[in-house]
């Protein structure tokens, strides 16, 4: 019999990644209506305090599996551990970021123990019949897919920013289980050697609650220094449209959209972009969309909850000023 919803958790460098600890939140509402209990896996190699930090975030177990080999996320290796924990403890799901690793790692997983999956998925909801319901844009968002699935274990990919983190109760207790997993060397196909992380202060583009992101109205890559200037006052994420990146003016990395990276921030700030439906697929599922553009007809204002019809070389520079004032007070 199935048992336990589980929790892939993602961390760098000893930290956990927050769409993790979104997981965790809404596991735990959820393990909480179908009496099931929530179960957060860590791989990696010095993780064992990370026990305590899952625990305050819901977990009612943590297995942790301790490697060399496991020091740095590789497809192979990871995918061989997880397989093994899988068909010993027959978990009812698995649960994983769709980030980078995770959109790697979850259909490989799920090829491994021969089930379906659902990625990308922007909500998650109990269900007595089926056990759980995902949702999921479709269609470059115009419609959405209501999946339930009967292979067990279900395997799902969830955007981050889809759920709010819960408050950590440092009171929770959590039991700590050392799993001894073997690697097989036909696993390790690849072997990172070093990791070279961009030095930034700004947050990481899929996990930032606020972006500000320019597109072909910005004229030239010169010009993004403003956008940058009001991220600084906000904390918020630089993202640019596809426009902005095939001109040369901002790196792929910084690309939101169809072909570049999807986000869910709180707020999403669009200066100069039109609103082609490629990136519309890509911030779409934001909470709050404001769109600075010249041109009243420009789609981006169809999906926008605040739209500002003026030169964003003018806007910009005055929405910086008065969040400046907000957070000053």
């Amino acid at each position: 019999m199935a048992k336990g919803i589980w929790i892939i958790i993602e961390q760098r460098n000893g930290q956990i990644r927050k769409v993790s600890l979104e997981l965790l939140s809404q596991g735990r509402l959820i393990a909480d209506q179908a009496g099931e209990n929530l179960v957060a896996v860590i791989l990696g190699q010095n993780i064992e305090g990370l026990g305590g930090e899952v625990a305050s975030y819901g977990a009612d177990k943590v297995i942790l599996v301790e490697d060399d080999k496991l020091a740095e996320y590789t497809t192979g290796a990871y995918t061989s551990v997880l397989n093994q924990l899988i068909r010993k403890d027959e978990p009812q799901a698995v649960l994983i970021g769709n980030t980078a690793v995770g959109k790697d790692l979850a259909p490989r997983l799920a090829q491994r123990l021969g089930v379906g999956m659902a990625s990308d998925c922007t909500g998650m909801e109990y269900d007595a019949n089926s056990f759980l319901t995902f949702k999921r844009p479709v269609y470059a968002g115009k419609a959405f897919a209501h999946i339930v699935s009967q292979a067990r274990p279900i395997v799902a990919s969830i955007r981050p920013n889809t759920f709010p983190v819960a408050a950590a109760d440092s009171s929770r207790q959590a039991e700590v289980v050392k799993a001894d997993t073997q690697i097989d060397p036909a696993d390790l196909k690849a072997i990172v050697k070093e990791v070279a992380i961009a030095a930034s202060k700004r947050p990481e583009l899929t996990e930032a609650n606020i972006i500000v992101s320019g597109g072909r109205g910005m004229k030239g890559p010169e010009n993004f220094g403003i956008l940058e200037e009001l991220a600084d006052v906000i904390g918020a994420a630089v993202g640019a449209s596809r426009a902005a990146v095939d001109s040369g003016w901002r790196e792929h990395k910084f690309q939101v959209g169809q072909t570049g990276k999807t986000v869910s921030p709180t707020l999403y700030i669009a200066c100069g972009i039109s609103g082609a439906i490629q990136h519309l697929a890509g911030m779409g599922s934001s909470k709050f969309i404001v769109a600075v553009n010249k041109d009243p007809e420009a789609n981006i204002f169809n999906v926008a909850d605040y739209g500002i019809v003026g030169d964003l070389f003018e806007v910009v520079p005055l929405l910086k000023e008065e969040f400046k004032k907000l957070v000053n007070q």
